[in-house]
């Protein structure tokens, strides 16, 4: 192998280290598919933000600039002065938004990102500017129907030929917010805001928490965006995203696939119930993915191969993903504790020494476990997660979040053996869980983050 640049996928192990990370690579049609990384990561930055696109437009201009440069119009590799237009257009934009988008990080990568690209292609900063185009979407039966995906394009006949079946791992979010890592770790977290749930080399998932009620300490999920990385002749990048009251069967760009390229149904989204519940399979990556919405809120769950899983370049930086390490420490909640506190007294409201304060109006203790124990007769964490979440939010869908949940790890997960959790893990002060560094300080690690979903600049 040659010099220290990205490696080529000669053997079935060497495709795991080839990396997907969204970076500055160019765009148009003349850098190739893998150079629209830019927009899938201000992408994620935006959805993840949501005060970042209003008053700041920064979202519309990406969108123009994305339309201007990608589909069937998009400039070819000789059309340089076409491609500067596109950028032109691209800057005057962002420059007529700047006064209400400063210390908008979304803006400020833009703006880089473009002076970047204007660089590499030798574009003078005046001269003519282009008309933003709508995106065409790809006429219905075309890449939507192909079933001959290439075996690359399938995770276990391309890696696991002549060997064992992959350890497939599982990964789960639920609740006010309860969340069981890929090592079984189970929490329960603060995390309000926007929190990374998985970040590696494939894909991207980011969480949104929020109070279930006005002063209430109560979270749960209301905004889950997903990046599928640009892989081979497997997938374009796709970006998923869903809210409260709002979970569609699509991707952002209306597709249901990974786009156009030849094993593009290595990536499908299939709606089950309307509303309710969407299921994603990332064939190429061997992972199955599901999102429901229960009541107002979001779950998220996941079934990956380890390797995957561990697919990560930079371990301080993408390293430190909910589903892998676990909540900071001082994001974490012991609730058997306050179970314990709760059964004690019997008291419809608990002291404010309580790790978590409960809503203005909640269930009594009695009825709570009622409730639960009617969905889930196993007094296991989940069962203690429900009672937990009737209690701080006093909204009975909290019972349904919880027993759907436990059905997603019944189909996801791969040792039937670890269906039910018993014993909550919690870090200890000064102490890695399960042999991995404690999660940095909540904005640090945010910090950290969001410095790796940055373009490169490079």
């Amino acid at each position: 192998m040659g010099g220290p640049g990205p490696r080529r996928a000669g053997t079935s192990r060497e495709r795991l280290v080839v990396t997907g990370r969204a970076g500055w690579m160019g765009m148009g049609r003349g850098a190739g598919r893998s150079a629209l990384g830019f927009w899938p990561t201000l992408a994620f930055l935006l959805c993840s933000f949501p005060a970042a696109t209003s008053p700041c437009k920064i979202l519309k201009c990406n969108s123009e600039f994305w339309s201007a440069t990608s589909g069937s119009h998009a400039p070819a590799s000789d059309d340089t002065p076409e491609f500067c237009a596109a950028l032109r257009s691209y800057a005057l934009c962002t420059r007529r938004t700047a006064r209400t988008c400063r210390g908008d990080l979304a803006y400020h990568s833009a703006v880089h990102g473009i002076e970047d690209l204007m660089s590499q292609h030798n574009c003078s900063k005046d001269g003519p500017t282009s008309q933003p185009r709508l995106r065409t979407l790809p006429p219905v039966g075309d890449s939507q129907e192909r079933s001959d995906s290439p075996e690359i394009c399938h995770y276990e006949k391309s890696f696991h030929k002549h060997s064992a079946t992959p350890n497939y791992t599982h990964c789960g979010l639920f609740g006010d917010p309860h969340l069981r890592t890929f090592t079984d770790r189970f929490q329960t977290c603060k995390v309000q805001g926007a929190w990374p749930l998985i970040d590696n080399n494939y894909l991207n998932v980011q969480v949104t928490n929020t109070p279930v009620l006005p002063g209430s300490a109560a979270t749960a999920t209301s905004k889950l965006t997903i990046i599928f990385k640009n892989f081979q002749e497997c997938v374009d990048q796709k970006v998923y995203q869903a809210e409260m009251d709002e979970l569609p069967a699509a991707f952002v760009d209306g597709s249901k696939n990974g786009g156009d390229k030849h094993g593009a149904n290595s990536l499908k989204i299939t709606e089950k119930v309307s509303g309710q519940h969407v299921e994603i399979q990332a064939k190429y990556i061997g992972t199955t993915i599901v999102v429901r919405q229960v009541g107002r809120y979001l779950t998220f769950a996941v079934r990956m191969p380890e390797e995957v899983v561990n697919a990560v370049e930079d371990w301080d930086s993408q390293g430190l993903y909910l589903c892998l390490r676990g909540c900071p420490l001082n994001q974490q909640i012991d609730f058997q504790a306050f179970h314990t506190n709760a059964e004690g007294t019997g008291a419809r409201r608990l002291a404010a020494a309580s790790p978590a304060p409960t809503a203005p109006e909640t269930f009594p203790y009695e009825t709570a476990v009622a409730k639960c124990k009617e969905k889930l007769p196993v007094e296991d964490l989940y069962y203690q997660a429900c009672i937990f979440d009737l209690l701080t939010t006093g909204d009975v869908n909290f019972t349904l979040a919880a027993y759907y949940a436990l059905e997603d790890v019944k189909m996801l997960h791969s040792n039937k053996d670890k269906l039910h959790l018993y014993e909550r893990t919690r870090d200890l002060p000064g102490r890695a869980a399960a042999g991995l560094p404690l999660a940095p300080r909540p904005l640090l690690g945010a910090l950290v983050l969001l410095l790796a979903l940055l373009p490169v600049f490079c």
